[in-house]
């Protein structure tokens, strides 16, 4: 909302305003202070007159049309009277005595009332210059008052009255009221029944607090509102609408209520418009817009929907607040006084002036403003200062003009500031219509004509360069022009359409309608043209080729008013139409297969009061009533948008803006839509669009990209055709229009294609009537494939003529005439002439046509000559079948050799079989597989078994292998039987014979595991009856039955005991249930016969169970006791295995088991470095076993004298006394070997304590440097992996493991024991030096060994 112009005076300062705009018009604004003078300005701010007076202007008022202006003074008895249309003041005397305090005019006729401080009214007829006084009208002073349409006059005074009186000033009706009466309104209340009494309602607000209603014909029945204390007294009201009322309030509250009877007292709208203080209200019926002004903002609503404020006006210099407010009648200008005592005008709405050149804009922005933008271009806008206000504004390239009536100011538009130039105004010979420009000429319609001169040039050239159009009256009254760069375009009311050549002046067409042309718009290039005849008919037409109809626009709607072609440089082809509510994009499809159409796009809705100015690829650059312009976004042209905003739309929005792309010629992009997101049928759609357009090239690329080889490689063959009706005819073709490929193909330069393309459509008659036209030399093939069509949908006689028509007895043809004579063969058949049918079919060559004569034959039941033409044509399996239908047996004996279907045997095996010859039945149902009904032959009457169970072997026959158990059921085999029978799946059947011979262990063996649960159960019961535990218990224990399988394993006697127990441990351990455990391991433990079992069983126990905890403290039990026994290669291998187990399944190993394993690995390895030689190594794992000695009772002195031997042989002199000193104790002294007693007693009396220091290396987790053997480190208090080769501790560097057990080895040391060594030391699995990799990380081998104990 712009500000036009402020009001100030000194002699107004800090005073309220009276002001009052002129009615009707709105061209002129009195303003009233505190001085005696009434100010007139016109609406541009200008001072017009001043009205000079006795005293302070104590109320003025606008006649009803705006031409006087009323005004009375203090101190006076005058009434002045100021008439706008001559600017001259008259006064006339009221003749009253007392001081006049109200004025106004009819709101209908030249009357004017006025009243008085003590209650006396005037009504002045200004036409008759007739004065009716009326005394005593009130009693006390006259504050306010209304007239109503039918001349009613209602006053309020200070005596709490209100009077309703008529033009004459008799009084019609009056009512008391509770308190002072201020602003009267007469009004209509809104009823459910029109009234056509008028306005019969009068509205007062009483004492600021009510607002009170009554009808003048019932003014005691009222309607008193009152409102809630929190908004403050009514400052202000106005009627609006039907029957709705808006009340300002004190506090700053702003109120809607509706004055129908069922919603009276219903706030309709509520709000805290001002935060202080409300002062004033108004309302423009021709915006349908509200404003309310408090504090020091003014708020503007619009009526339709109260919610939207449209514009807030903040006046931030007016610290005393705002007073009133008023518009104009036309609302296009707002004032508003202020405390201080100035007057602030806002421009609230303007004329819709605006138009366009190219991309380049000029519209009004101000009453006195155009503004030129060229948004496209980045331009800065220039805003030029007009000396009237316009009723047309024209642009061209580098003018813009404006004017009104006759007159037209033209400005240059230049490069420096201010961005403008006057060049000059010129007077026409007629009111100007409307006017265009381009770079050099202007153009002005004016009274039927056009007038076209140039713009900038001397007054010759001017005259020279200008011309009158029409230049012929017989083409009627212009109606409406354009002007292009190059051409002047115009309509006439006699329906031409003519175009000019701007530079000769010349006419070069011209096109006649059968109606007048309301109006033209060429596009920019002036090569098609748009225009609207008198029908409201939309039509297309292109001026070079007016011989051409014109083509109507689709679904034009009568209420157009204009048209814009898009300015983008790649859609020429698109413009749209609007009217007030919509736009209608189109699009001209110039090149299609159907030829140039014009389609509806679609429609976009146009916001309320915007005009269409410029379209530029899809955003519509729209004029507002504002006077800014706004971007329009056509929902046409939705896709361009797609790429911005991210592909979450529904399926179905994308087909939408797909269509719409295509429609728009916009391939590319659509494209695009299909590559994001598009579905099958999208691209189906896009493909076929580009097909329709002509665009191949793209349709191939389309097509490739959707998959559809087929069309890809058809359009790739018509890619270099440059005829376009050709290449038309192929699209049409491709999108399955025959009947529009055939007229195209037709009027191209090869209208053959028409022929090749019936003919691959298979419309032979169409086919046949252009072949007649075309080519006659191949109506004999398009004859024989019309038969081959007829002959398919049975019509035999037109096949059988078209098939004798097709011969061409050309050698060059053979194959073809063989075709005919084969279908003539066919036909002939089907007609009955079977004669020369089959005679045709024995001559021909092919094997086929004997084949589907003789099916013919046989449909027929023509079964010997059926029979005769397949032996003829070598099928031998079909012609067996016929002669078996005819009972020719003879024949099928001597066809049998070639048949190879089994059907025909098993027909011909049940012949012989009848007739008593068996084996070559036998054979026959063999050829025929038909394996059962061999094996019966086989035993049933060729008593052949040995054939029979070979084939039931072969083939699994169940039939088969019940015959064979029966057979031998005859002969007393039962094992056979039984096993036959479980072939035959007669599981039952064999059970019974197996439990009535005492044959269950073979019924058992042979049903296998395929058996069911519940055939175990009968086997397992069965051998329950006959006590043999072992068995019962297995079968048990099959059917899942643990507990009574348990309870016969531990029945059996001792000889079955081994195998028994490992049975019963199986089951415990499928049974995973603890009462059964317990109940073995009690029978292990001996608790249940007081025979306690071998500890290995309790183990394999655990183990099965998977309780290796358990298990692990078993088989430290096993281990000991083995070691205790001397044993010690089987206790290392329960205890690696053991071992293995727990870390296998992850669980912590016991630091016993682990130490016992390392002992006795140790004592295992002196035998291997002993062996090897190497004494040292030997006598290191001796020394740390005789450390150990406790834990070998069984050797105590064989261990020590190999210990003592080992370490004196290694130079380990102490440690050999040591042990030697050990040995001569009493209780080992007698058992020591009597070859080495004397060497050991001679040791220990001459000891030699020298000791070969024992090497060091480094702790593989802190480094620490401690004894190769030393298996705990000082230092950081770790067991120390060793090596399974050597027995010392590992080192980080030298670290390898065994592939098999994966313990860790001395990489060297590994190496060298494997060159004598083909075993693991710890596993003894094969190994060899091949399978050890040195690990050169070995980090996390050493965190594993710090998890364990």
């Amino acid at each position: 909302m712009k500000n036009v112009f402020i009001l100030a005076d000194k002699a107004w300062a800090g005073s309220s305003l009276l002001y009052k705009w002129q009615k009707s018009l709105g061209n002129y604004i009195a303003v009233a202070g505190q001085d005696n003078s009434v100010k007139i300005f016109d609406r541009h701010g200008h001072k017009w007159t001043e009205l000079n007076l006795p005293g302070r202007c104590v109320g003025m008022d606008w006649d009803k049309d705006g031409d006087i202006l009323a005004v009375i003074a203090a101190k006076s008895s005058s009434i002045y009277l100021w008439d706008a249309s001559v600017n001259k003041t008259s006064q006339i005397d009221s003749g009253m005595r007392d001081q006049m305090s109200f004025i106004l005019w009819s709101k209908t006729g030249p009357l004017l009332a006025v009243g008085t401080v003590k209650g006396n009214l005037l009504i002045y007829n200004q036409q008759t210059s007739r004065k009716i006084p009326v005394l005593g009208k009130h009693t006390k002073k006259i504050t306010c008052g209304c007239w109503s349409i039918q001349n009613l006059l209602a006053l309020g005074s200070d005596d709490n009255t209100v009077s309703i009186s008529n033009h004459e000033g008799d009084t019609v009706r009056q009512t008391t009221l509770r308190g002072e009466p201020a602003e009267i309104y007469f009004s209509v209340m809104k009823t459910d029944e029109r009234s056509s009494q008028g306005e019969s309602t009068v509205s007062v607000s009483v004492d600021k607090k009510i607002l009170m209603l009554f009808s003048i014909n019932d003014p005691d029945n009222r309607i008193e509102l009152t409102f809630q204390r929190r908004y403050g007294n009514i400052v202000s009201y106005r009627w609006y609408g039907d029957g709705y009322i808006l009340i300002g309030f004190s506090h700053g509250y702003f109120v809607v209520i509706s004055t129908h009877i069922r919603e009276i007292g219903e706030e309709l709208y509520q709000a805290h418009n001002h935060k202080d203080s409300l002062n004033s209200v108004a309302i423009s019926p021709a915006l349908n817009k509200a404003a309310s002004c408090g504090d020091n903002s003014i708020k503007i609503h619009e009526l339709s929907e109260l919610k939207d404020i449209s514009h807030v006006v903040r006046l931030d210099d007016e610290t005393k607040g705002l007073d009133q407010l008023s518009w104009t009648d036309d609302g296009q200008l707002l004032a508003v006084s202020t405390q201080k005592g100035t007057l602030h005008v806002f421009l609230t709405k303007l004329p819709i002036l605006g138009g366009c050149y190219g991309t380049r804009l000029a519209y009004l922005t101000s009453l006195l403003e155009v503004t030129v933008s060229n948004q496209v271009e980045r331009e800065s806008p220039v805003a030029i200062q007009v000396e009237v206000e316009p009723t047309f504004i024209a642009v061209g390239p580098y003018h813009v003009a404006v004017g009104m009536n006759n007159r037209a100011w033209f400005y240059a538009l230049i490069d420096q500031e201010p961005g403008f130039k006057k060049l000059k105004d010129i007077e026409y010979l007629g009111t100007i219509a409307s006017m265009c420009l381009n770079s050099d000429y202007a153009a002005a319609l004016f009274e039927g004509k056009v007038q076209l001169h140039i713009i900038e040039g001397k007054d010759q050239e001017e005259k020279k360069q200008m011309k009158l159009f029409p230049d012929d009256d017989r083409k009627g009254r212009i109606l409406c022009h354009a002007l292009t760069a190059d051409f002047l375009y115009y309509g006439t009311d006699s329906g031409h359409v003519v175009c000019v050549l701007v530079e000769d002046l010349e006419t070069v067409s011209s096109y006649s309608h059968p109606v007048g042309v309301r109006k033209v718009f060429p596009d920019q290039n002036g090569t098609r043209l748009v225009f609207i005849d008198g029908k409201n008919c939309g039509f297309l037409l292109s001026p070079a080729n007016t011989t051409e109809s014109c083509c109507e626009l689709p679904n034009f709607s009568p209420t157009i008013t204009g048209v814009l072609w898009d300015n983008w440089h790649a859609d020429r082809g698109v413009f749209v139409a609007y009217d007030d509510d919509k736009i209608y994009t189109y699009a001209l499809h110039k090149t299609t297969i159907y030829g140039p159409r014009v389609v509806l796009v679609g429609t976009t809705a146009l916001l309320f009061a915007q005009k269409p100015l410029l379209l530029y690829n899809g955003e519509l650059t729209c004029q507002t009533a504002s006077g800014n312009t706004s971007e329009v976004a056509l929902s046409t042209h939705s896709f361009l948008k797609q790429s911005a905003s991210t592909l979450t739309d529904s399926q179905l929005e994308h087909s939408k803006q797909l269509a719409q792309a295509l429609m728009l010629k916009r391939f590319h992009e659509a494209l695009d839509l299909c590559k994001a997101a598009g579905s099958d049928a999208d691209w189906a759609e896009l493909g076929k669009a580009c097909l329709i357009h002509m665009e191949v090239e793209l349709a191939i690329q389309v097509y490739r990209m959707s998959g559809n080889v087929g069309m890809v490689l058809s359009l790739q063959g018509i890619l270099g055709i440059e005829d376009v009706n050709l290449l038309a005819g192929h699209l049409a073709m491709f999108l399955g229009d025959y009947n529009l490929a055939q007229d195209l193909y037709l009027s191209s330069n090869c209208p053959i294609s028409a022929l090749e393309m019936r003919r691959d459509l298979l419309q032979w008659d169409s086919a046949l009537m252009l072949a007649k036209r075309l080519a006659e030399d191949q109506i004999p093939f398009i004859s024989k494939e019309y038969a081959v069509h007829l002959e398919f949908i049975g019509d035999y006689v037109n096949a059988l003529a078209h098939y004798e028509k097709g011969m061409t007895h050309n050698n060059k043809f053979q194959d073809h005439d063989e075709a005919c004579q084969g279908g003539i063969a066919r036909m002939c058949i089907r007609m009955g002439d079977i004669r020369r049918g089959s005679s045709q079919a024995i001559q021909h060559p092919s094997r086929v046509l004997k084949k589907e004569c003789g099916a013919i034959l046989e449909s027929m039941k023509q079964f010997p000559e059926a029979a005769q033409l397949y032996e003829k044509g070598q099928y031998y399996d079909k012609a067996a079948s016929v002669y078996i239908r005819c009972k020719n047996w003879a024949k099928v004996g001597e066809l049998l050799p070639h048949v190879s279907s089994p059907k025909i045997h098993l027909q011909y095996a049940k012949a012989k079989e009848a007739d008593g010859k068996y084996k070559e039945a036998a054979q026959a149902y063999e050829s025929a597989k038909d394996w059962d009904n061999m094996i019966r032959v086989l035993l049933d009457h060729l008593n052949n078994p040995e054939d029979a169970v070979r084939i039931v072997r072969e083939t699994e026959s169940i039939d088969g292998a019940k015959m064979v158990a029966r057979f031998f059921l005859r002969l007393n085999d039962y094992g056979s039987a039984i096993h036959f029978l479980v072939l035959s799946q007669c599981n039952d059947e064999a059970f019974q014979l197996a439990q009535q011979h005492g044959q269950m262990e073979v019924y058992a063996d042979i049903i296998g595991p395929e058996a069911t649960q519940e055939d175990y159960q009968s086997i397992a019961l069965y051998f329950e009856g006959e006590k043999k535990h072992l068995q019962a218990g297995k079968f048990f224990q099959k059917c899942g039955q643990y507990s009574r399988a348990l309870k016969h394993f531990l029945k059996c006697p001792n000889t079955d005991d081994n195998l028994a127990v490992e049975m019963a441990i199986e089951t415990v351990g499928q049974a995973k249930d603890v009462n059964l455990t317990n109940q073995l391991i009690d029978y292990l433990m001996g608790e249940t016969d007081g025979m306690p079992k071998d500890a290995k069983y309790l183990f394999r126990l655990y183990m099965a169970l998977q309780q290796y905890r358990e298990a692990a403290r078993t088989a430290i039990i096993i281990a000991r006791e083995e070691q205790c026994a001397g044993n010690y290669r089987n206790a290392h291998d329960v205890l690696f295995s053991m071992y293995t187990e727990l870390q296998a399944q992850k669980i912590k190993i016991p630091a016993e088991m682990a130490t016992n394993l390392m002992i006795l690995h140790s004592y295992l390895l002196v035998k291997i470095h002993v062996k090897r030689g190497d004494h040292l190594k030997g006598a290191r794992m001796l020394i740390r076993v005789s450390n150990n000695i406790s834990k070998f009772p069984a050797h105590v002195v064989p261990i020590l004298t190999s210990a003592v031997i080992e370490c004196h042989r290694a130079g380990l002199k102490n440690s050999a006394f040591g042990f030697a000193a050990m040995l001569m104790r009493p209780e080992y002294r007698n058992e020591i070997d009597p070859k080495y007693r004397k060497k050991i007693e001679a040791m220990v009396r001459r000891p030699d304590m020298s000791e070969l220091e024992e090497e060091t290396a480094p702790c593989p987790f802190c480094g620490f440097q401690l004894p190769q053997n030393e298996l705990l480190c000082m230092s950081c208090k770790n067991n120390l992996p060793y090596c399974i080769a050597t027995g010392r501790h590992m080192l980080k560097e030298d670290w390898s493991m065994c592939p098999h057990c994966k313990f860790p080895a001395l990489y060297s040391e590994f190496i060298l024991l494997l060159e004598t060594e083909t075993v693991c030391p710890m596993c003894s699995e094969t190994l060899s030096v091949q399978h050890v990799k040195k690990i050169p990380d070995c980090s996390t081998y050493l965190q594993a060994d710090e998890l364990d104990p």
